[in-house]
């Protein structure tokens, strides 16, 4: 396990130490500050506004004008606001066009909740990593996020809400990608950020869950993204069973019996509980004419019309998108 630096190390003690003390009121951290869990609201926990797949080594701010971005992607948010949604979790990370200019701008303007995120995004080849992530040691880079949740994201005073990492699903992790698994272990237990790891198939997931357990993380720190990759529902319950997340995010862009099928058998084996769903959609492409902008509403107008047939209420619905994103993304160390 890497060495933490002394700062990082106090933080971690400090998050074990209050494990034992009775729990303060659970927080969210938006862009715009903390607020309580309860003022989450209907909460759409993985979309995007902007992605810039252009690479680590070319992406700059001045490829996009914030203003600009906004004129199209808000009235999407303005059609999501009128399906009750309160909150948004913008999972584009740095070095992919996470943009404090543009998500202060959208929040302002929509009256939505935003939260980002901190941490590296190493999938499609480690094409999104900036060069200190191959030289430094997973703590070097703990120490990095842990200090943009304690002084703010890319100068400013936005600070993180979580923490997005992503893998390749390959046979097994590569020592880089095992690596930013280490670091959102220890930035979590410094910070108490939920982990978001772009991931899909579930052999990987439980690989990440394993190096998550051997630092001393729980795996309901751990959020399974892009689940619905894996075909075998019965790793979904697995995962469950183990504590972890299991997000089912990408339902902007169709094969909606399948995620209905996906929830129903979660819910049967008792745990839709950890359950997450959004759409993985938007979103505004740099120097692109064609922007072909997906909305955030399919999960109103096509999952959960599917899901009533199979019997969900509403109070199921209010699970899925009220009371599971505030649990998930509350604040808090969870310790092993």
């Amino acid at each position: 396990m890497p060495t933490l630096t002394r700062r990082a190390f106090l933080l971690a003690s400090f998050g074990g130490l209050m494990a034992g003390i009775p729990k303060r009121r659970a927080t969210i951290q938006t862009i715009n500050g903390p607020i309580s869990a309860q003022q989450l609201g209907k909460s759409l926990v993985h979309e995007h506004f902007l992605v810039d797949f252009i690479g680590a080594d070319k992406i700059s701010f001045d490829r996009w004008n914030p203003a600009e971005v906004a004129e199209l992607v808000l009235p999407y948010l303005s059609e999501a606001k009128k399906a009750g949604v309160k909150s948004i979790f913008d999972c584009t990370p740095a070095f992919l066009g996470r943009d404090m200019r543009l998500l202060q701008l959208l929040a302002k303007e929509s009256g939505l909740q935003i939260i980002t995120n901190t941490g590296y995004y190493g999938a499609r080849e480690n094409k999104f990593l900036p060069p200190w992530a191959f030289t430094e040691t997973a703590a070097q880079l703990a120490q990095r996020w842990i200090n943009e949740f304690e002084k703010g994201l890319d100068n400013t005073t936005v600070r993180p809400g979580f923490i997005k990492i992503g893998v390749d699903a390959n046979e097994a992790l590569s020592e880089t990608h095992r690596k930013l698994v280490q670091a959102a272990a220890l930035t979590h237990l410094a910070t108490g950020l939920t982990i978001f790891s772009h991931t899909g198939p579930g052999h990987t997931a439980f690989e990440e869950i394993e190096i998550l357990q051997a630092a001393g993380v729980k795996p309901d720190a751990f959020v399974w993204v892009h689940a619905q990759g894996e075909k075998d529902k019965n790793l979904h319950i697995r995962a469950a069973k183990q504590g972890a997340w299991v997000s089912l995010d990408g339902i902007g862009w169709g094969d909606f019996d399948n995620y209905a099928d996906a929830i129903a058998g979660l819910k049967a084996a008792g745990l839709l509980q950890r359950v997450l769903i959004s759409h993985d959609a938007g979103w505004y492409k740099p120097q692109e004419s064609n922007n072909n902008f997906q909305g955030y509403t399919n999960i109103f107008k096509e999952l959960f019309p599917r899901l009533k047939q199979k019997g969900f209420s509403e109070k199921d619905f209010d699970q899925l998108l009220v009371k599971n994103p505030a649990t998930a993304m509350a604040i808090q160390v969870r310790k092993l």
